[in-house]
């Protein structure tokens, strides 16, 4: 038997002991009174009323340490908020409480009740005069000092990350804040929160594999959404101008630091609104996140410092491919040459690319790793922007972004279609490539095109990553760190 058999065999032997004695181990009745946090507030407000014949406070949480002294004992023990120190003497809380005490263990929760005091060290703790166990921990928490060091375990068993890593719990707290923050601005610029089904006949709103189920009652074929987009511009449609959906996608593709098979997304839409406008729109978002998250518009990731503060560049793609990518400017409308140079730079692009996919695909290699700060790359081609408003200027390119910072994607938004002939024939030219082998090419959507034919104002949206955006605020090099449970493949037996 190892050691960690051994511990548990050890409390349940104490838990079957605790029970004969007729002790509640998991009692519902015990109330506190404020949470750590908040009665830290409270002595620094009111430190006059505060001492051993002061205020009673009435505290919850887990034993986190335990320094037993003969008749008397401190102990550690911390909730959702923070952690106080707590002082028992037998002779205050009584023989019988104070000898169950001595049978807890590190992991169990407690409750007490008491009056707050200074030790010599100056530290506030909390003066028992009641003590009670709350619920007992069959097994023990990993030794604190070496704490939970192995990612997959982590990951795994993420509740135990959260009860002995401060670090992860910040991340956590972070991210909730960072949500808040952009659903505010949302709402202070008139958008309306809506819900878009996850379950859709199409698969539709991006070039992705999607994940596929059954519904008995209908008796057809649904899948997990890859996008909310085109249900969030049939409200358009219909009347509502402002919306913005913040919820998961599911993507049947490959897991990764910077991707995982369900993810979260906020999409926008805001009609009489352009691609250039939602640029702007995007930098006063990050800005405005940013500093209310991390208190500056500069933050640290990785070891680079990322300045979120508005004014960032903006680039037209085929300029990013000749000036960052290094392509000679010459070759940039020749296809047959831009595959050679692939070729010769062990670029894999196959021949059956479209031009507009070999420049995107030279662009993921060549440009997108090295824009480090936020910067927009712009003018995407037809062939790979099948949602996208064409250009005037250019009808080989559309009024289309994608933010790049710290050498990845982390938005895309565009001008969109509204003229339903034009959104008819890019599906018809989406299907031809799903015929020539791209899988992950839209399909047609017969009842979306019919929704744009009843009308679409001039429209603009977009999509921006929250689990991306979270690793830049959090300094977190894996998308598993910011998401709570990241999949992850089954253990073997």
């Amino acid at each position: 038997m190892d050691k960690q058999s051994k511990l548990i065999q050890l409390r349940k032997e104490k838990i079957n002991e605790l029970k004969d004695n007729g002790i509640n181990l998991y009692p519902n009745d015990f109330k506190p009174s404020c949470s750590i946090k908040e009665l830290k507030k409270f002595t620094e407000e009111n430190p006059d009323s505060l001492g051993e014949e002061g205020d009673q406070f009435q505290m919850a949480g887990r034993m986190m340490a335990i320094n037993k002294m003969g008749k008397s004992s401190f102990v550690r023990f911390k909730d959702g908020s923070d952690q106080l120190q707590v002082y028992l003497q037998q002779n205050r809380v009584g023989d019988e409480t104070y000898s169950l005490f001595k049978k807890l263990d590190i992991g169990d929760f407690i409750g007490v009740k008491g009056p707050l005091f200074k030790t010599r060290t100056g530290e506030w703790t909390l003066l028992a005069d009641k003590f009670r166990l709350l619920s007992k921990a069959v097994r023990p928490l990993p030794e604190k000092f070496h704490g939970i060091k192995d990612p997959e375990k982590r990951y795994r068993q993420r509740y135990l990350d959260l009860v002995m890593n401060e670090d992860t719990r910040q991340i956590f707290i972070k991210r909730s804040q960072i949500v808040a923050s952009m659903r505010r601005f949302f709402e202070e610029k008139g958008f309306m929160e809506v819900e878009t089904p996850m379950m859709q006949p199409l698969a539709g709103g991006a070039e992705a594999t999607p994940f596929k189920t059954w519904h008995n009652a209908l008796g057809m074929e649904l899948f997990l959404r890859i996008a909310p987009e085109l249900y969030l511009k049939r409200l358009v449609v219909g009347g509502f101008e402002k919306v913005f959906e913040i919820n998961r996608n599911f993507r049947n593709e490959g897991v990764s630091t910077r991707h995982n098979p369900e993810f979260t997304m906020v999409e926008f839409y805001q009609a009489y609104a352009d691609y250039e406008q939602l640029m702007d729109m995007t930098e006063e978002m990050f800005e405005s996140i940013a500093q209310q998250v991390s208190g500056s518009t500069t933050v640290d990731y990785q070891g680079q410092s990322i300045d979120f503060k508005k004014g960032w560049q903006r680039i037209p793609m085929i300029e990013s491919l000749t000036k960052i990518g290094g392509i000679d400017p010459e070759i940039i409308d020749d296809t047959q040459a831009l595959l050679k140079f692939a070729q010769d730079n062990n670029i894999q692009i196959t021949k059956k690319d479209r031009h507009g996919k070999i420049l995107t695909k030279l662009f993921d290699i060549l440009v997108e790793p090295k824009l480090i700060q936020p910067t927009f790359i712009t003018g995407y081609p037809v062939e790979v922007s099948p949602l996208s408003r064409k250009s005037e200027d250019n009808p080989e390119l559309t009024d289309r972004f994608e933010l790049f910072i710290a050498g990845r994607e982390i938005a895309n938004g565009f001008s969109e279609i509204n003229d339903p002939e034009d959104q008819h024939n890019r599906f018809l030219m989406q299907v031809q490539q799903r015929d020539e082998g791209n899988s992950e090419a839209h399909i047609m959507d017969s009842e979306y095109v019919e929704a744009l034919e009843y009308g679409m104002p001039p429209t603009a949206g977009e999509g921006i990553g929250i689990d991306r955006l979270v690793m830049l605020l959090t300094n977190s090099a894996s998308i598993r760190e910011v998401i709570l449970f990241p999949h992850m493949k089954k253990m073997s037996d």
